[in-house]
């Protein structure tokens, strides 16, 4: 699995969106009892990327990344990905982490294409994986390429998350993120050829971990 060299970049933990301040639901997981080691982390984090929240982005990601010369269609992408959204602390996530990443890339890594989108779009939210779409296809970036960094990157993030929580330490946590490689790309090879008809998910225990963690009492994590 080879990434372009700004792919790396975009997904990395200094990359500064605030990825680090968001667990996807993570952190009820594992008060729940739900997600306790390496092997049920892996399991959580295989059935989201199949099934849950990261599938739908890889969609919305590949038809941003297919539509970034037109303003009007990423608007409408945006506002439906808001609207995929199932809990405030969801929406919260991808929307703060888009908003971020449009804005460092506004400044670090312009392109006409991200200059169109904004001047379009104005204050408009925009979630990550509309922006992460957009400005990897402004920049000449391979498809592929695109929804493996995206499908990475989310992987990377919450098995932070969960070495943060005490669920796994550093070895076992760089183990679980190599066993879920194949899956990763696999997301990725079918989301470049889905459409939004696409669109769906079916986590839901996940779901209602999202609702149930805003109001958990000792949180470390804003979702």
């Amino acid at each position: 699995m080879a990434l372009s060299l700004p792919l790396l970049i975009w997904t990395s933990p200094s990359f500064p969106v605030g990825a680090f301040a968001y667990s996807h639901g993570l952190e009820w997981a594992q008060e729940a009892g739900d997600v306790t080691d390496a092997e049920s982390l892996a399991s959580w984090l295989g059935d989201l990327l199949a099934h849950g929240a990261p599938r739908n982005d890889a969609i919305l990601c590949a038809e941003a990344w297919r539509g970034a010369q037109e303003p009007a269609r990423l608007a409408e992408l945006a506002e439906l990905a808001v609207a995929l959204s199932p809990s405030a602390e969801r929406r919260l996530e991808t929307i703060t982490q888009g908003n971020a990443f449009l804005s460092v890339c506004a400044a670090s890594w312009p392109c006409p294409a991200l200059d169109a989108y904004r001047a379009d779009a104005g204050e408009a939210d925009t979630p990550l994986p509309v922006a992460f779409g957009l400005v990897a296809a402004g920049h000449g970036l391979p498809l592929d390429e695109t929804l493996d960094a995206l499908g990475l990157g989310f992987v990377q993030n919450l098995v932070s998350a969960a070495v943060r929580l005490g669920i796994v330490g550093q070895t076992r946590a760089q183990a679980v993120v190599a066993s879920l490689l194949p899956t990763i790309r696999e997301r990725a090879e079918a989301a470049a050829g889905e459409t939004l008809d696409d669109l769906g998910s079916a986590v839901f225990r996940a779901d209602l971990g999202a609702l149930l963690h805003e109001t958990q009492y000792t949180r470390l994590f804003r979702s």
